[in-house]
């Protein structure tokens, strides 16, 4: 039986979202831009999950759901052991405060119209953070200074009199503010400058260290992933094909479709040509998505007939790493290691 101590802040259990395609006649067909995902966010101790993938792959349908804001197809989202779309008023409050988004777009989050601290505030207000207005400008400043922000410069102005990064940190700072337990963060630090991409990433990991937050990391920057450390998933249309520890992942990458996101970081040697470095089945039919075969096989060298035929589970490759691909089916299935 689960203890509370063991019971996710956040989990994702076989979750499936599907979408309809528009097709001519009366048949229906959907694509299953999530498929089967299962993912689970701590707060003892605190964790930071990388999702890796390509465009498309389902790294945001996946968060959106995580937050509430698109419900599964099948599957279920928890909070707390208790089903995000099935919370009482009280209870999705609490969800709402404690699950805290970061997105892509550091300028698309702010009202133009609206001075830039205007995010503090409203948290200040809407969360009874403070008695006094003397008490929520200390509560600001102190929340700025946390993420590496003068309040001088950022208390006052609007959002385009700010540079992106500056933007990113404002929101770190009212997840200073709430101190939720978890922060999806998705591609937070693509359209920063990367002088301070390391600011905003230093300030993930202290939140997790010093205030146990733990963080959903969604990024294709693999370089990124690495120096947050933590465990990785990586997607490949909809479907986790391999996880672990990245340090793992990244040294002795198991699923062809990792060692292929491997080889498409060039190298810094200018005489060394990028494209022979990688090892992938060129084809020119377009990659499909069908249940009951593995969603890698036209681009994969290693292809078998098996693997047109079923589709792969979960094998392990060691303690803590596993890989949906048929080329490790002589190891345990993830759940029969013991």
């Amino acid at each position: 039986m689960k203890t509370t101590q063991n019971i996710p802040v956040l989990e994702a259990r076989n979750v499936t979202k599907e979408f309809h395609i528009p097709t001519p006649g009366f048949q229906r067909e959907y694509i299953a831009a999530v498929d089967q995902v299962s993912l689970s966010l701590h707060d003892k101790p605190a964790n930071i999950v990388t999702l890796i993938g390509e465009s498309g792959s389902g790294k945001t349908t996946l968060s959106r759901m995580m937050l509430g804001l698109t419900p599964p197809t099948r599957g279920k989202i928890f909070y707390r052991g208790k089903e995000v779309f099935t919370l009482t008023k009280e209870e999705w409050w609490e969800y709402r405060r404690n699950v805290q988004p970061v997105f892509q777009d550091p300028f698309s989050i702010y009202n133009p119209f609206y001075r830039i601290d205007r995010v503090l505030d409203l948290a200040i207000k809407n969360f009874k953070l403070s008695s006094s207005a003397d008490e929520a400008q200390s509560l600001k400043e102190e929340a700025l200074r946390a993420v590496d922000l003068r309040p001088d410069d950022v208390i006052g102005r609007y959002p385009h009199q700010l540079s992106g990064g500056q933007c990113q940190r404002v929101m770190l700072a009212r997840m200073y503010l709430l101190r939720p337990k978890i922060i999806l963060a998705d591609e937070p630090i693509s359209m920063i400058d990367v002088a301070v991409r390391m600011l905003f990433l230093n300030v993930l990991a202290d939140f997790r260290d010093k205030y146990h937050i733990s963080s959903l990391f969604i990024t294709h920057d693999l370089a990124t992933a690495y120096y947050l450390g933590g465990e990785m998933m990586v997607l490949c249309f909809g479907r986790v094909v391999e996880s672990g520890k990245i340090e793992t992942l990244i040294e002795q990458p198991g699923h062809p479709y990792t060692q292929q996101l491997l080889t498409a970081i060039p190298s810094p040697d200018p005489t060394q040509r990028w494209e022979t470095k990688a090892n992938v089945k060129i084809t020119d039919r377009p990659l499909t998505h069908e249940a009951n075969k593995c969603v890698y096989i036209e681009r994969c060298p290693h292809a078998m007939d098996i693997c047109s035929r079923q589709r792969p589970p979960d094998y392990q490759i060691e303690d803590g790493h596993y890989a949906a691909c048929f080329l490790y089916q002589d190891r345990p299935v993830r759940g029969s290691e013991i």
